[in-house]
């Protein structure tokens, strides 16, 4: 990479690096370090590639989900953590938006890292499912079931996620 090229990526870099990390943080399920990671991993990866690459954003993103589907396909899942009794509920003050995302953030990372990949890619990234299936390469129809399943199980996981959309939409 030469000095012009060089410039450019470090103000791609420093201009997307935000919202980079902010997806990571979702397709790791809030772990911020394995975030840092895989944003790290994509950029090496962009870097390398940086001349060939049209599109560096869409480029260093596809690197996102499919290294992300490639951990957790490496990895050996968790166990789900099992507790004697549900959790209390919160109260419904002006803090209730943070209190919905920190229970968002526990039921994501609660599901498999294809699940939140499938979530984010289609209600945070608001992908169509075509798009979603190239991108993690799989069907439509298992991005549809996966869908479908995944908001289920959010939904059994934070009940109290569907109610606070319902008051939101008040």
């Amino acid at each position: 990479m030469d000095a012009a090229d060089e410039h450019l990526f470090r103000e791609f870099v420093a201009a997307r690096s935000p919202a980079l990390m902010r997806l990571g943080y979702l397709l790791t399920g809030g772990d911020q370090h394995a975030a840092e990671d895989l944003v790290q991993t994509a950029l090496a990866k962009l870097a390398g590639r940086w001349r060939r690459v049209a599109t560096p954003e869409a480029y260093v993103r596809q690197i996102m989900y499919r290294q992300q589907v490639s951990w957790w396909r490496a990895s050996v899942r968790r166990p789900e953590v099992v507790q004697a009794s549900p959790p209390e509920r919160a109260a419904r003050d002006a803090h209730h938006q943070s209190e919905l995302r920190l229970v968002l953030r526990s039921a994501l990372s609660r599901l498999t890292a294809r699940q939140r990949a499938v979530l984010v890619l289609r209600y945070f990234e608001d992908l169509p499912e075509q798009e979603v299936a190239k991108m993690l390469g799989c069907t439509v129809g298992t991005v549809r079931s996966t869908a479908h399943r995944s908001l289920a199980r959010l939904r059994e996981i934070a009940p109290e996620l569907a109610q606070g959309m319902e008051e939101v939409a008040r």
